[in-house]
């Protein structure tokens, strides 16, 4: 019978750090969310649709240690 692995530390670190990046982004979009509400409201709607987005390319090196153990992906 084959043996299990020892679980990793990675992923509860990653989920963590996660968590908290996400909480940082929030709040700095909010920082901004008197200013951006004096813009015309279409802007308004691409803004926060870029910003909805673009919090997650970040975290794909992240993902990516936490199931492999490496920054980037190998050639």
């Amino acid at each position: 019978m084959a043996s299990i692995p020892d679980p990793s530390w990675r992923k509860p670190a990653g989920i963590f750090l996660m968590i908290f990046y996400i909480a940082v982004y929030a709040g700095l979009v909010a920082a901004f969310a008197d200013q951006l509400a004096t813009l015309p409201q279409a802007v308004q709607v691409i803004v926060y649709l870029v910003l909805g987005i673009a919090w997650i390319a970040p975290l794909k090196p992240l993902m990516l240690w936490m199931n492999t153990g490496r920054w980037r992906r190998q050639p």
